[in-house]
C-alpha cells in the first residue's frame, strides 16, 4: 500500500478507534454513575447541571478522554509508516482540541478542566507513540 495512503489511514483509524473508545466509556460513566433526574444526551442540561456535581461523575469522563487518546495514538502509531509519534501526537492534538470544545460547552469545575487539559490529552498521546514504537520495533 502506498505509504501516503497509509499515513492518512492512521489518522482516520486513531481518531475513529480511540473516539468510539472514548464515547463507550462515557456511556458506561452514565449508566454506572448515573446523573439522576437528567437526560445525558441534552447538553443545556448538562451543561446547567455540571458544575453542580461531586467527584465521582468526572472520573468516566476523564478516563475516556485519557484511554481514548492513548488509544487513539497508539493505533496511529502502529499503522504509520513512518514518523509514529508524530501521528501519535497528531491523535493527542485532536483530541486536545475536542477536549477544549467539551471543556467550553460544558463547564466543568477548574480542578477538571485543568486536570483534562493537562493530563489527558498529550502525555497520553506521547505515552500511546512509546507503546507504538516499541511494538513496531519488536516486530521489525
Amino acid at each position: 500500500m502506498n505509504p501516503i495512503i497509509k499515513n492518512i489511514l492512521a489518522v482516520i483509524i486513531g481518531w475513529l478507534g480511540g473516539s468510539a473508545i472514548n464515547m463507550g466509556l462515557i456511556q458506561t460513566g452514565h449508566m454506572l454513575i448515573p446523573i439522576e433526574g437528567i437526560d445525558t444526551n441534552d447538553m443545556n442540561a448538562l451543561a446547567a447541571i455540571m458544575p453542580t456535581l461531586e467527584f465521582e461523575y468526572f472520573i468516566f469522563p476523564f478516563l475516556a478522554h485519557a484511554i481514548g487518546t492513548l488509544s487513539g495514538a497508539t493505533i496511529a502509531g502502529l499503522i504509520a509508516v513512518n514518523h509514529k509519534m508524530k501521528f501519535s501526537l497528531g491523535i493527542g492534538g485532536l483530541f486536545l482540541l475536542g477536549g477544549i470544545m467539551v471543556n467550553y460547552l460544558l463547564p466543568a469545575p477548574t480542578w477538571f478542566v485543568l486536570l483534562d487539559i493537562a493530563v489527558a490529552y498529550i502525555p497520553m498521546a506521547w505515552i500511546g507513540g512509546k507503546m507504538a514504537e516499541k511494538i513496531a520495533g519488536k516486530s521489525a
